[in-house]
Parts: C-alpha cells; structure tokens; sequence
C-alpha cells in the first residue's frame, strides 16, 4: 500500500471520529438562519458586507514566501468546507442521540452515520494533496475543539491511536497538533476569516 493512500485513511478516520463525537455544546438551528448585517439607505434596508482583506507584498519578500502563502491560502479555501461539514455533523448526532437512553441504540445509530460518514468524506479527501490533509486535520481541530489522537484513542483504543499517529509522523504530521489561533496558525486563521466573509461563514 502506498504511502500516500494510508496517510488519507488517517485524515479519513480522523474526520469520522470527530463527526462522532459528543464534546460540543453549540446546536444546530432548524432552518440554519443566517445572520447578516444591514444599513438603512435611502429607506431601504441593504446587506452590509465586509470586504475580504487586500494582501500587499513588498517587493522585499521573496517569491518563496508568496508561493508557500498562496499554498496554504489554496488549502484553506480547499479544506475549510470539509471542517465545517464535520462540525455540523457533530451538532446533528448530539442532537440526535440527546433523547436517547438505550447505549445500544446510540451505538446503532452512531455505526449508521459512521458509514454514512465515510460514504460523504471519503472520495473527496482522497483528492486531496498530503498537504492539503494536514490543513484539514489543522481546520478540524479549530471548528470542534477536538484532537485526533485522543478521539482515536477514545473510541479505538490505544494501540489503534499510536498507529496513526506513527504513519502520520511519517508524513511530518500529527494527530495531537493543537491549533493555535494567535501563535503559529495565525496565518490560518487570518485566512480563514476571508474564507468566512466571502463565503457567509459563521464560526
């Protein structure tokens, strides 16, 4: 098996057991309302916007610099569906499972979504680069608060969890990586407010 294909099966089982977990208190609405801002102008009520940032490069910075901005501005905007995706998913199952006292019945219903899951995720991150995977796992842990290490460990075991986390080494990675929103991801998440604005977005 090849490398690469092993490493989208660690992005693969990481957004399944983050879409399955329960550590999440925001609730999905029903219809998903989307809240925007607005200006009166001449009586009428008009959507206000905020314009994505401009990027200004000096002439100082090196080509090296751009292209490795672009690169991860590409993979953001690739990814940060994906991430969403998995957080509204995991509202929709809390939701779900809250009425119920049966565990067997939670974890019926938990292995249906599980094969859902892997049917809705699986083709398109096998699309993805090695590098956009690494974004993606980055963009998991901002939009759930959920590392995937431990969710692995939690629901496979601790064998299962040193596994991956030793095949995503291989690739420069890991499944314990935090996301540090003002330190060494803040260039992620500066991007990932453009991708808001421009794509309506909510956190």
């Amino acid at each position: 098996m090849k490398l690469r294909s092993i490493f989208y099966k660690v992005i693969i089982v990481c957004v399944v057991f983050v879409s399955l977990t329960k550590k999440t208190n925001a609730q999905a609405g029903i219809n998903d309302t989307l809240v925007t801002g607005a200006i009166i102008y001449n009586g009428d009520t008009i959507e206000a916007k905020s314009l994505a940032g401009v990027y200004v490069w000096s002439y100082r910075r090196s080509l090296s610099a751009r292209e490795k901005w672009t690169r991860l501005r590409n993979a953001v905007y690739v990814t940060y569906p994906y991430a969403k995706r998995a957080a509204i998913i995991i509202n929709d199952i809390n939701a779900k499972i809250a009425g119920m006292k049966d565990n067997a019945e939670i974890s019926k219903y938990i292995s249906t979504r599980e094969k859902d899951i892997k049917n809705q995720f699986t083709e398109p991150i096998t699309n993805l680069s090695v590098y956009q995977g690494k974004v993606l796992m980055k963009l998991i842990n901002r939009e759930t608060g959920n590392n995937c290490y431990y969710l692995l460990k939690d629901y496979k075991g601790g064998f299962t969890a040193r596994f991956w986390q030793t095949i995503a080494f291989f690739f420069g990675s890991n499944l314990k990586q935090p996301y540090d929103a003002k330190g060494e991801d803040a260039e992620i998440e500066r991007i990932v407010k453009e991708v808001q604005r421009m794509y309506g977005y909510t956190s």
